[in-house]
């Protein structure tokens, strides 16, 4: 019986890192019974698929994010899911003006939507945006970590990225929140004791009810609702930056305006608006009739004033200008272009942005592209705190040697849309003053949160089953390693208070003899992991969705230079297995760097790692004993490509990810043709290893001859196949030996 693995099409670097990688994979387990097929979940393949209605039938693609939402859900399921964008309006736009130019009749978003065909259009286009595709795919909790190889290497070979933290004590640098008025503050949650379908609505000062979403929740299920007091928010903004114009600091906001798409970019869209007060208020009328949002960052502004007459688009830049002449520096993403924090809500994303502050001695970067102190706005405490304290402890004690430091695994809780992530649809700005309610079906209001105009409301939900699993996955974790696992549960939390009494109650279901495992709340949990990563001692984080996500670029980036070099296993509910490709993002500076020069600095190195417990997860659901040799081999391939530092370099004409993964099958190969467990694949790859190793010089210099001119793919969010094959596959001696196997 075949084995069938699917391997994900996504975005940016690792889409076309995979033209690089892939037809490796298929060629050296063809003939093991096993397929490795691929499909397309691509920010533009999902723009095709949820837009049939007006293309031709060569240009339509299935709904793939949706077969593989009913596949995650089988016993069968084996997915290696590369990263992908998690889009923000600004990046739809992009990669439907890049279809409608390709010829794909694809509607334009409507950013105003006033009509009811309006409304339906962003109503589709929301599928699309923000974090679409890993609710749809986690159906199973996260288990990330370092594979033993990588931390070894990292250890070894730490990487050159560390800034010093100035002499303890004396950086300006810190984390600034909110005290009141936030969604830590709001928080309110229940456990429905019976399934239910509850009614969000809100009401206005008059009394009047209008439903804003029905949700059917499962009995054991724990929902929440929070609000964020814009009031407060804006209040919060405008004293943080007073503080840093004193400091002479720079002032910089890091939220996530990605995956938290409706809430986060209208607390980006605020900053925006305290900042540039004075220009946005004075200009208020010109910049609403071009439709001009703060919500879409400075960049839409300043892009949409090309509308106005050049007198008055003049003028308004005039007064921006002033803005930032009277207003605290504020952190660059690119200072040669002036491009600010404040510029794209998609920028500064604040899982990759904190653990680069900490990285680089408590800085940012300025206009004049220099490392500069900078207060770090993290409004909301439910995640502030534990940055604030990896911060203050990296003032106090200096940074972190990731030749010595320890390592922070996750244990995550993720499945079935569990927490924050699937709560998009559960997202709304009050249109008046007045409350939202959670009612029952009885009509028993559950709970209540007043708000004033514009405040912002959220819900989300966890259904027991995957809290359950969670605590399980942890306990086996703890077990397998011999190392703390701590529960970043805070009980003064609204939701946490509820997952604390579920994980009091199903931990008795288990065997934790000898077992340290904690509850601490996410301050005193980042003391405890820090005061042992600073001796070198590992801990287990087991924590919520969010917090998984924060922390598994937090260490990773210190500990190993990037998150994308994590192992991320998602044991399925049903019995499959889902495995990413480690975080760090879709990397579009690297793309850029491709078509600029000709070099890819991708590392696939998640990739690589992804690939054995997939191996191994075929090798046991199929009783194939190919599949573990082609694990086990692959794995010790791993740590000969580490070994000899054969990972891309961030320069022109040196190694890249082409050469990576040149040198990853050429010791594969070699480890395939060394080892005894299976005679038929150790004469296949003798043969294989042997030309490989007779021709590696001729293939190294290939690769590397064909940097340094620009390059055509076809395109950014839909590169062309045969021009995307051609750049990622220019060794013509290396191609002949994998496509002749």
């Amino acid at each position: 019986m075949t084995a069938k693995i699917i391997w994900s099409e996504i975005d940016e670097a690792p889409a076309l890192a995979t033209y690089a990688f892939l037809p490796v994979v298929q060629a050296f387990t063809k003939g093991t019974g096993i397929e490795v097929e691929t499909k397309d979940i691509s920010l533009s393949g999902r723009i095709i698929a949820n837009f049939p209605d007006k293309l031709t039938e060569d240009q339509k693609i299935s709904d793939y994010l949706a077969e593989l939402g009913d596949l995650v859900k089988t016993p069968e399921a084996n997915v290696i899911k590369l990263p992908n964008i998690s889009a923000s309006i600004p990046q739809l736009q992009d990669a439907i003006k890049e279809l409608q130019e390709k010829g794909y009749d694809i509607p334009s978003y409507p950013e105003e939507a006033t009509t009811p065909a309006e409304k339906e259009l962003q109503a589709r286009f929301a599928k699309c945006l923000g974090s679409a595709v890993n609710p749809v795919l986690r159906e199973g909790n996260s288990d990330r970590r370092a594979a033993a190889s990588v931390k070894k290497f990292a250890q070894k070979n730490p990487h050159r990225m560390m800034q010093d933290w100035p002499a303890p004590g004396t950086s300006k640098c810190r984390v600034a929140h909110m005290d009141g008025g936030d969604f830590y503050e709001t928080e309110k949650s229940v456990t429905m004791e019976k399934a239910d379908t509850v009614k969000i609505q809100f009401v206005d000062a008059s009394g009047t009810a209008t439903d804003m979403k029905d949700v059917a929740l499962q009995a054991g299920e724990v929902f929440d609702s929070s609000v964020m007091k814009v009031a407060e928010l804006q209040k919060f903004y405008a004293e943080t930056a007073q503080e840093a114009k004193e400091k002479g600091v720079l002032l910089s906001l890091h939220l996530k305006a990605t995956m938290m798409k409706i809430s986060d970019p209208i607390m980006f869209g605020h900053c925006v608006k305290v900042y540039f007060k004075d220009a946005l208020v004075k200009h208020a009328d010109s910049l609403k009739s071009i439709g001009a949002s703060p919500n879409y960052g400075m960049g839409d502004i300043l892009a949409k004033l090309a509308k106005l007459p050049a007198d008055k688009k003049a003028e308004i830049e005039a007064d921006i200008a002033k803005c930032y002449e009277t207003g605290p520096a504020l952190a660059m993403v690119d200072s040669r272009k002036n491009i600010t924090n404040l510029h794209v809500p998609n920028d500064v994303i604040v899982d990759a942005s904190m653990p680069n502050v900490v990285r680089d001695g408590g800085r940012m970067w300025n206009l004049q592209d220099e490392l500069q102190d900078t207060i770090a706005m993290v409004p909301d405490r439910c995640y502030a705190t534990m940055y604030r304290e990896i911060v203050e402890d990296a003032n106090k004690n200096g940074q972190f040697n990731p030749a010595t430091m320890g390592s922070v695994a996750n244990v995550g809780l993720m499945a079935q849309k569990a927490e924050e992530y699937g709560s998009h649809d559960k997202t709304f700005e009050a249109p008046s003053n007045g409350k939202f309610q959670v009612v029952n079906s009885a009509g028993e209001v559950l709970m209540e949160q007043p708000v004033s105009t514009g405040d912002i409301y959220r819900s989300s939900q966890a259904k027991d089953t995957p809290i359950k699993d969670w605590v399980k996955l942890a306990v086996n974790r703890a077990k397998d390693s011999g190392e703390p696992a701590i529960f970043w549960l805070d009980e003064k939390r609204g939701h946490d208070a509820q997952i604390i009494k579920k994980v009091n109650k199903y931990l008795p279901e288990f065997d934790t003899t000898g077992l340290d495992i904690r509850i601490m709340a996410p301050v005193e949990a980042m003391k405890f992991s820090l005061e042992r990563v600073r001796k070198g001692l590992n801990t287990i984080s087991v924590t919520g969705n969010v917090l998984r996500d924060y922390l598994t670029d937090l260490f990773p980036i210190l500990e190993l230079g990037t998150s994308a070099r994590m192992l991320s296993i998602v044991p399925l509910l049903a019995g499959g297995g889902l495995f990413e490709t480690g975080a760090g993002g879709s990397a579009p500076k690297h793309v850029q760097q491709l078509l600029k020069e000709g070099h890819i600095r991708w590392d696939s190195l998640g990739e690589y790692c992804a690939l054995v417990p997939s191996l191994e997860l075929v090798a046991k659901n199929f009783d194939n004993n190919k599949a573990a040799v082609l694990a086990e081999t692959l794995d010790a391939a791993i740590g000969s490509y580490l070994e000899n530092q054969k990972l891309p370099s961030r320069k022109v004409k040196e190694i890249d990810n082409r050469g990576s993964s040149f040198w990853l099958s050429v010791y594969w190969a070699q480890a395939l043709a060394a080892q005894d467990k299976d005679a038929e694949l150790k004469a296949r790859f003798a043969q294989v290893a042997q030309q490989l190793s007779d021709n590696a010089a001729k293939i190294d210099q290939e690769l590397i001859d064909c940097q340094g001119e620009p390059v055509d793919v076809g395109g950014y969010f839909r590169p062309d196949p045969a021009k995307a094959a051609a750049a990622m596959r220019p060794s013509a001696t290396y191609n002949a030996i994998i496509d002749a196997m």
